[in-house]
């Protein structure tokens, strides 16, 4: 859904309120890492840029990958047209590990204390990135909900499932990843390995209760929504991870 269209020089411009949440997102990301000066400075730029290749190319490509391959299959030139909306965050996330890998090998940074960094304010990115869905009329739950917040398509009311993914992904999972965080109670690499667990739990909680399937793909093996089958294996990592690290010395 466009905010508003203007055209100049036959060209139209239409920015949407999910990539206005896209890049909402980047900024106040940016601006929290810099006050509290944990990544060097001087190299602060390079890593959102690396972070923002990251999320639009493996957020474009995962999406392709996991939702609508044949379609894009046939129209190929669809692939560049990221304004019209498809971004997967699984593949985003996907992204951004192989990012910040590539940047912590050039600049000789620890990868894993780099990863809790990050972690720490990728909710933020999350909650506003839901709140751009809720804005887009997209990603919608049950149907035949009147309450507060109520999404409608053609006088049908949806549950907002948006709002209650940018509440929990996002300022609950916030809380407590910086909670953790300022206790310092935890080994290098569990933040980012919590972040993984507690986004999964979030998720499926949401896409079991309240979400509706992707219209186009359904329940697969009449179970599973595509979002939970990804998201299961992030769960099972994130649980390895955090143990693994527990351990370490």
């Amino acid at each position: 859904m466009t905010i508003f269209e203007i055209t100049l020089f036959n060209i139209t411009i239409a920015p949407t309120y999910y990539g206005l949440m896209y890049a909402l997102s980047f900024i106040v990301g940016y601006y929290v890492l810099y006050k509290r000066d944990i990544i060097p400075r001087d190299k602060l730029d390079d890593l959102f840029l690396y972070i923002f290749l990251g999320v639009v190319l493996g957020g474009r490509f995962g999406y392709i990958i996991f939702y609508d391959l044949n379609n894009y299959l046939s129209n190929p030139l669809d692939i560049i047209k990221v304004w019209e909306g498809g971004m997967s965050f699984h593949g985003g996330v996907l992204g951004v590990v192989t990012s910040m890998i590539l940047f912590a090998k050039k600049y000789k940074i620890d990868f894993l204390k780099l990863a809790d960094q990050i972690t720490l304010v990728l909710p933020i990115g999350l909650g506003l990135g839901r709140i751009g869905n809720y804005l887009n009329k997209e990603l919608l739950g049950y149907s035949g909900y009147d309450g507060f917040f109520a999404v409608y398509l053609d006088n049908v009311g949806y549950f907002p499932s948006p709002l209650l993914e940018a509440f929990l992904e996002g300022f609950v999972l916030f809380l407590i990843l910086n909670y953790l965080y300022i206790k310092k109670i935890l080994k290098k690499g569990q933040i980012a390995s919590l972040f993984l667990v507690f986004y999964a739990i979030f998720r499926i909680f949401v896409e079991v209760f309240f979400r509706q399937p992707d219209a186009h793909i359904g329940y697969i093996f009449g179970v599973f929504t595509m979002g939970q089958l990804l998201t299961i294996p992030m769960l099972i990592v994130g649980i390895i991870l955090f143990l693994r690290f527990k351990n370490d010395k």
